[in-house]
């Protein structure tokens, strides 16, 4: 066994486990990381200018290649500064390794920060290494635990001295293989006898259907059973949005209580149930109504509602064999009936997005440009194998009515309560896909939380191009005020200054670009959006297209 200091150590151990980057902003206390990487050409530091740009890019890119990361961060300062995309990864159980080093062991009286406190809420598991001998079994630990579905954040502490101490240790990474666990047999042929039984299904889908093994599973099933498909997040690819049985997102409120009241039976897969920020008395579905929960997240099933049957596995291996199940069991008449409900089924779908395009006729040539005109326009000019990165928030179900996702790894989007993510996020998943096209959408106000990606975008030439929703507000808080008065206050004829939501020195993004670096263009007429994404493309640079749109509630 090798004798080597603390900080050779590390990094040994993350070569062993594949790292290619460390995403991170450095400060005193990472000294000895630095001077390691010094001779560790394997081994590329990406240097952002604010935390929050780290986190999203770390999170870009282990979502994209579906492996942990590693991010290092700055003492309890900082770490203080990437706790809020810490959250966002917790909520979507991103696998990645976050770690900040600490002072000396042996400053007891001067004191010294307990990071593994900060940061305990939003992590799997976290550990303080105070010891070199320490370190490679920490790392193990740390990627395993990170990899485990249901995947997540972990977080480990240097201390100062462990850095610089030698030790004697075998470098062996974390296990390759990981073969997820088979659903139990009874509890499967429960479902298939329950599904038998109802008439009138409703699948509701999250993003842990788009982390398991087989996307397309869920589709097979929906046209066996003839259920109606709604995505409770869609943060990934989970179930493809051209698919005439997809009724779109559906977050539980009074509202959305009528249709699930009219189903008998509710399947959840891969998904936080009934999961939404304002509370509502009452269970959302009817109280005659079946639940079947099926999940790698082993805390989710069961966890606010009764449920009929839980099956904790990849989610995809259970649906698969729940429909061949079914397909065996299927008689001619029910196949029939089946048949003809998904008929319905489809007619619905084709009445909503044709309303949704009447809807949009209307305002066609409004200036500012409604939200919907921008994203037609942007669908336009998507290169073949685009990838959509989605932060736009408000602007999100427009976004989805004018571009449709079949493809596992087409989209990916923002997850967790704070904004911020998407502009590290898109340099991250760009890195991880640099012969695809890289489009990000995001809001004005979550660009400003991260505008400094544009440093790192232009500082490393990463070529994303950023789509700036420039509505001059944040439009999310008017839309969530509107529903606090409306389902929490049941005002009927609601009216709000909506203080705190406007921006009345508009973000003018393209020239923060242009400052930074990084080609910058302000858009008002709809007509010039394909034109500049044309130019944005052939820079093979980073580019910003700020696009004025109406922020109308």
């Amino acid at each position: 066994m090798p004798i080597m200091t603390g900080n050779k150590i590390l990094l040994e151990m993350l070569k062993a486990e594949g790292i290619k980057y460390i995403f991170g902003n450095p400060g005193t206390s990472e000294s000895a990381i630095m001077d390691a990487l010094e001779e560790c050409p394997e081994i590329e530091y990406i240097l952002s200018t604010q935390e929050g740009v780290s986190m999203g890019m770390a999170d870009g890119y282990a979502r994209s290649t579906k492996t942990p990361t590693f991010v290092n961060l700055h003492i309890d300062s900082g770490l203080a500064n990437g706790i809020s995309l810490l959250n966002n990864a917790y909520a979507g159980g991103t696998p990645l390794i976050l770690t900040a080093a600490n002072k000396d062991i042996r400053k007891l009286v001067e004191g010294r920060t307990n990071l593994v406190d900060m940061v305990k809420p939003f992590t799997k598991w976290a550990a303080e290494i105070t010891e070199a001998e320490q370190i490679p079994s920490a790392i193990r630990r740390a990627f395993n635990e990170a990899k485990t579905p249901p995947t997540g954040p972990v977080f480990l502490a240097f201390s100062a001295d462990a850095l610089d101490k030698k030790a004697q240790v075998n470098i062996i990474p974390s296990r390759k293989e990981y073969h997820p666990p088979e659903p139990n047999t009874d509890a499967i042929n429960k479902t298939v006898d329950i599904i038998n039984s109802c008439t009138s299904p409703i699948i509701l889908v999250g993003d842990r259907m788009a982390q398991s093994s087989n996307t397309n599973s869920l589709e097979n099933l929906a046209e066996l059973i003839g259920a109606k498909v709604y995505s409770t997040s869609y943060s990934e690819m989970n179930f493809p949005t051209t698919h005439p049985q997809y009724c779109g997102p559906l977050t539980p409120n009074p509202l959305t209580k009528k249709e699930l009241s009219k189903s008998d039976l509710i399947i959840g897969v891969g998904t936080n149930l009934f999961s939404s920020f304002f509370y509502f008395s009452g269970e959302f579905k009817s109280p005659t109504a079946k639940l079947i929960h099926i999940d790698s997240a082993f805390t989710e099933i069961g966890k606010s509602e009764p449920t009929d049957i839980g099956i904790l596995a990849d989610p995809a291996i259970a649906v698969e064999k729940i429909s061949k199940i079914i397909k065996e069991k299927q008689s001619g008449d029910n196949t029939e009936r089946i048949i003809e409900q998904n008929i319905k089924i489809k007619k619905e779908t084709e009445l909503s997005q044709q309303n949704w395009n009447d809807q949009v006729n209307k305002k066609w040539d409004n200036l500012p440009m409604p939200p919907e005109r921008m994203m037609i326009e942007i669908s336009k000019s998507l290169p073949q194998n685009s990838i959509i990165v989605d932060d736009s928030i408000s602007s999100r179900s427009a976004m989805h009515g004018a571009i449709k996702f079949n493809k596992s790894g087409s989209i990916f989007g923002e997850r967790g309560g704070a904004i911020g993510w998407g502009m590290g996020g898109a340099l991250g998943i760009k890195l991880a896909n640099p012969d695809k096209t890289v489009m990000a959408i995001i809001g004005d106000g979550s660009s400003m939380m991260t505008v400094q990606a544009l440093w790192t975008a232009a500082n490393y030439s990463i070529p994303v191009i950023y789509l700036i929703c420039n509505n001059e507000s944040y439009r999310i808080l008017k839309l969530n005020m509107n529903v606090y008065k409306t389902q929490i206050l049941k005002e009927k004829n609601p009216e709000s200054k909506y203080i705190g939501a406007d921006f009345p020195i508009p973000l003018n993004i393209s020239k923060i670009a242009e400052a930074i670096g990084v080609y910058g263009k302000k858009i008002t007429d709809p007509k010039d959006i394909s034109l500049e994404i044309s130019k944005a493309l052939k820079l093979n640079k980073p580019a910003v297209l700020d696009i004025s749109i109406d922020n109308t509630v």
